[in-house]
């Protein structure tokens, strides 16, 4: 999948696009997965893999990254746009709200994803 308008959109922000994020946006960009019910270790909830979902919150990004050490693309949102989604260099997927965890890195992170595995606060808010 052609990436470039998602990269030109937020780069218009001041987030850049690295090839982690390219490469994740090329194989799953647009994907929909409409998931519910209990999980391993929390509620399986829907997710959307459209990084348009987090405009406007280009700065939470930023600020989380700065934070972390890491430069944070946004991917999408997590149960309905309750929490937005962003991967780092290294292809790890992060949860980016008033606070911050990891759901670990690709392929896994999908996998936590969608089996309901609770990610790994790494930084509050």
């Amino acid at each position: 999948m052609d990436t470039s308008s998602w990269v030109a959109a937020l780069g218009v922000a001041g987030v850049v696009a690295h090839d982690a994020a390219r490469a994740f946006l090329a194989e799953f960009g647009g994907l929909v997965v409409d998931i519910s019910g209990p999980g391993v270790n929390r509620a399986r909830e829907p997710f959307e893999l459209d990084p348009l979902l987090c405009s406007g919150e280009e700065d939470r990004f930023l600020e989380w990254g700065e934070e972390i050490g890491k430069s944070l693309f946004p991917i999408g949102v997590l149960d309905m746009g309750r929490y937005f989604l962003g991967i780092d260099e290294q292809s790890e997927i992060y949860l980016i709200e008033t606070w911050v965890a990891s759901f670990g890195r690709m392929p896994q992170a999908m996998d936590n994803l969608i089996s309901g595995v609770r990610p790994t606060v790494i930084g509050e808010g």
